[in-house]
């Protein structure tokens, strides 16, 4: 134990040194500096450093970069041919100091450039693309953005295809998917707002909000939510998600994801932020209500009684893929007489002969249809699909040949599967298929008394439910008449004349419409 505490205390020592060592001031002479950045960088193979002298002087440089981190071009002609070569002077300054501030002022043709004084500025911009100049006899550098590497191409979201509307999605780099939001808004109260996340991975987070419309409440309460993030590293923006929400203990998101750039462009006319995290293409939307979850962008490219359709669908849908197989079960297990007399006895001859009763029929059909999902997913799309189908096929109709299930249940269970699937968002269409397990358990324990107390609870539990400070459950409760126009009825254009109510925008008045 003593040297399990020792070695524990030697651990934190060492830790504690290699931090103080990125605070550590940067010297006058360039080879001591040079040296603590291979220290510090660890002397990787891709570190570049290429020590020069400018053309008749004795002035001793260097530029030092990460290989395959930078634009190789941009460092030749527009920093070292600059430096190395500098022309049209009858003569360089002597002193060292004078003659940095030449360099930075007129030599390097650089757009991003700003100086640097500690080990702690040189490895965060080496690190992010940056080049580094030395100069000998000063003790401060010059960090200038030279960065470029290999991106994936703008493509289609495939978590969120729509048969009309734009066919771009973000990326994993972050600078792409803020142009992508200017090309949508190009107003100049836009604000993007910059973090760096994870002590270690010191990953760009940015805050986007529309100043003027959104409520300023709401933006400092983002900004204190994301100032609390104390973390090593965040590699996706579900990391984020999971540490700023109201309730982890909640099934239901509370902040929205999303992959489409018009998506986010709608949510902040309606005064909401979003969180762009550098390394992931889904963005997160906050506030977020249960009414956005069922919301899909093609909704306001179509018609408005097209649009409507597809909403109501949608709420049949979650209904079907919370509530049918625990209806099933109750009515079959304690209420058979509530079922008409011709599909009662229909549902009594197909049961016949099967040994379970109809609450571990739905078990073992539910986690099966749950497996297959799952194997779906993990598979490569083109066998994925055949997987989903096929399996699905062959098990069910084994299982009702082998006299497990009933063919009833096979209905049931398929059609809540289908309805699942036509939820608009993924983390939604989780949650109720979480929330289904619990439903079926109720249902075989007290049966329609026991959905109805589930559906209490589960309402008790949304309408305490906050994100950021909204209401889950708004415009239903509270109420707010005038944003049933935008819920599950889609108005015409038109007729959509303000932003949501229960947002409190400082502009209230909306000539644009799209969803949130």
């Amino acid at each position: 134990m003593v040297s399990r505490y020792f070695f524990r205390k030697k651990e934190k020592q060492e830790t504690k040194n290699k931090e103080e060592n990125f605070s550590v001031k940067i010297v006058k002479n360039i080879e001591k500096n040079l040296d603590n950045l291979k220290e510090i960088l660890g002397e990787p193979n891709d570190l570049v450093i290429r020590e020069f002298t400018i053309k008749g002087s004795k002035h001793k440089c260097a530029i030092a970069y990460i290989d395959g981190m930078v634009d190789s071009n941009l460092v030749h002609n527009n920093i070292m041919k600059n430096v190395q070569l500098i022309t049209g002077r009858d003569s360089l300054p002597e002193a060292e100091s004078e003659l940095f501030e030449e360099i930075y002022q007129e030599i390097l043709s650089v757009t991003s450039i700003k100086e640097g004084t500690t080990l702690d500025d040189i490895s965060n911009g080496i690190l992010s693309g940056s080049t580094i100049f030395y100069l000998n006899g000063v003790s401060k550098v010059i960090i200038m953005d030279t960065g470029r590497w290999e991106t994936r191409s703008i493509e289609e979201p495939t978590t969120e295809t729509v048969i009309r509307g734009s066919r771009e999605g973000f990326i994993e780099d972050l600078r792409t998917n803020t142009v992508m939001i200017r090309r949508y808004i190009k107003d100049p109260n836009l604000r993007f707002k910059t973090y760096q996340i994870g002590r270690r991975s010191k990953k760009d987070l940015v805050l986007s909000y529309i100043e003027g419309i959104i409520n300023p409440d709401i933006v400092k309460e983002v900004n204190r939510r994301l100032e609390t993030i104390d973390m090593d590293d965040a590699p996706e923006s579900g990391y984020i998600e999971e540490w700023i929400e109201d309730s982890f203990l909640s099934p239901f998101p509370q902040v929205l994801n999303t992959e489409r750039p018009d998506k986010v462009s709608s949510a902040l006319f309606d005064g909401k932020v979003a969180i762009l995290l550098d390394g992931t293409p889904f963005v997160l939307i906050a506030p977020s209500t249960l009414g956005n979850t069922l919301q899909s962008p093609e909704d306001y490219y179509e018609r408005w009684t097209i649009g409507t359709l597809l909403r109501a669908l949608r709420y049949l849908a979650a209904f079907i893929a919370m509530f049918l197989p625990a209806l099933y079960i109750a009515l079959v297990s304690f209420h058979p007489g509530m079922i008409p007399s011709d599909l009662a006895f229909s549902i009594a001859a197909s049961r016949e002969g099967v040994p379970f009763p109809a609450f571990v029929e739905a078990l073992l059909m539910g986690l099966t249809m749950e497996l297959l999902r799952e194997a779906g997913t993990r598979l490569p799309t083109p066998i994925g699909q055949t997987i989903g189908i096929v399996g699905g096929l062959v098990i069910g109709e084994a299982a009702v040949s082998a006299g497990l299930v009933s063919p009833a249940m096979v209905i049931v269970i398929a059609l809540n599967a289908i309805a699942s699937f036509s939820l608009p968002s993924y983390s939604v269409a989780i949650s109720f298929r979480i929330l289904l397990f619990g439903m079926m358990f109720a249902a075989a324990t007290f049966g329609l008394y026991g959905i109805i107390l589930s559906y209490i609870m589960l309402n008790v539990h949304l309408v305490n439910l906050k994100s950021f400070g909204v209401p889950y459950t708004t415009p239903f409760a509270p109420n707010f008449l005038s944003d049933w126009k935008d819920l599950i009825l889609r108005a015409p254009i038109t007729t959509i004349k303000s932003r949501p109510i229960y947002m409190q925008t400082q502009d209230k008045k909306s000539v644009n419409k799209g969803d949130s």
